[in-house]
This record gives structure tokens, C-alpha cells and sequence, in this order.
């Protein structure tokens, strides 16, 4: 959360610097925003752009990129802001040197301006609070939860938190109890004749 909130202020501030740039002293003493953005792709000439269509307009870009990176907490849209602004910034660099000679720095308001140190500045905050940002937070994944009660292998010993509705009932298992033995069968009756003295003499069986 803290990493999150730094790197926000960082990109912010990265993206108002290169917002701001424009409206800066550039290169003796012009003005980023009077740089038209074709410029940088075809050369530089002495024209004067609308500030639409200046150098401002990349930057409104990128300073839309950090807005939507530091409300998707997203690492990467506030580092494509970064290569946005230092991108543009390092093109305009060659096509003026090209169309100079040479690129100077002076006191007087002469050669390059704080503009350009503005963007480059920008730039950079706007890369480092990229890597200052922790990003999005994952969710756990789901090999990293443990298995539900009704998963676990039985024979584990008994759960700590006491017995779970899922489990089988141990009174109805035979298994439950080893030791136990299994249940009397049921008892049958059986008829024994009863012998009868009196009827033995009347009727003797054969061969007596």
C-alpha cells in the first residue's frame, strides 16, 4: 500500500513536469509548444505549430496513461507514460541538433532551456515510480488453499476442530472399531420329542 501511494506521488509529479515542459523555454528561447509534432519525423523549421498539434500533445498522452496507471495501480501503463515523454523528448533533441549543428547550454537564454530539462525530468520520475509501485495485488491461487475437510484422507487422527457433518457416523463402521466384535446371531428353537412310557408298551417298536 505505502509502495503504491510513493509511486503514485512520483508519477504525478512526473506527469505535471512533462505537461508543463511545453510552456517552457525549449531551445533558445522558443517554446516547446511551438514545435509542431511532425517536426520531429520530417525536421525542424522556423514555423510556428498550433498547441494541439505541438509536442504537447504526446505529453497529454502520457499524462493520460498515469492517470489510468495510478488508478489500475498498473506498472506498466506508468512506465509506456515514462518512455512516452522521454521518447519524444530525446527525438526532438536530434532533429534539432540536426537542424543546429550542435546542441548548446547557456546561461543567457541561449541553446537549450529548462523545458527540455522539465520533460526530461518528468521522464524519469514517471520511470521510477514505476518501479517504485508494487502493482496489483493476486489473488491466492487455488493449489495454494488447503483441501477441503471432505478431501482429506482418512486415518489422519482426529480433527482439531471436532467432527465435520460430511464425516461417517463411527457407531455404523464396523471399521471405526478394530477390536469390536461382530453381533450375536439370532437364537432358533428347536421341537425334542418327548418319550411316552405308556404308548411304548402298547405300541413296541419293531424287532423288541
Amino acid at each position: 500500500m505505502i509502495r503504491n501511494l510513493a509511486g503514485s506521488v512520483l508519477a504525478l509529479a512526473g506527469a505535471t513536469a512533462a505537461v508543463w515542459s511545453p510552456f517552457r523555454a525549449w531551445y533558445d528561447g522558443r517554446h516547446g509548444r511551438d514545435y509542431a509534432i511532425d517536426e520531429l519525423f520530417t525536421g525542424i523549421t522556423d514555423a510556428r505549430a498550433e498547441v494541439i498539434g505541438s509536442i504537447l500533445a504526446p505529453f497529454l498522452f502520457a499524462a493520460l496513461l498515469t492517470l489510468l496507471g495510478v488508478l489500475l495501480r498498473s506498472r506498466l501503463l506508468v512506465a509506456c507514460a515514462g518512455i512516452v515523454v522521454l521518447g519524444f523528448t530525446v527525438l526532438w533533441m536530434v532533429r534539432v541538433g540536426q537542424a543546429e549543428g550542435s546542441l548548446t547550454v547557456g546561461g543567457d537564454g541561449g541553446g537549450l532551456g529548462d523545458g527540455v530539462a522539465n520533460a526530461l525530468g518528468g521522464g524519469v520520475l514517471l520511470l521510477i515510480g514505476a518501479l517504485v509501485m508494487s502493482g496489483r495485488s493476486r489473488a491466492p491461487h487455488r493449489g495454494d488453499r488447503p483441501p477441503p475437510r471432505s478431501a482429506r484422507p482418512a486415518g489422519d487422527g482426529p480433527r482439531p476442530d471436532g467432527p465435520h457433518p460430511d464425516d461417517p457416523d463411527p457407531r455404523e463402521d464396523p471399521r471405526a472399531h478394530p477390536g469390536a466384535s461382530a453381533p450375536y446371531a439370532a437364537t432358533q428353537t428347536y421341537d425334542v420329542p418327548v418319550r411316552d412310557p405308556d404308548q411304548e408298551r402298547r405300541n413296541p417298536p419293531p424287532g423288541s
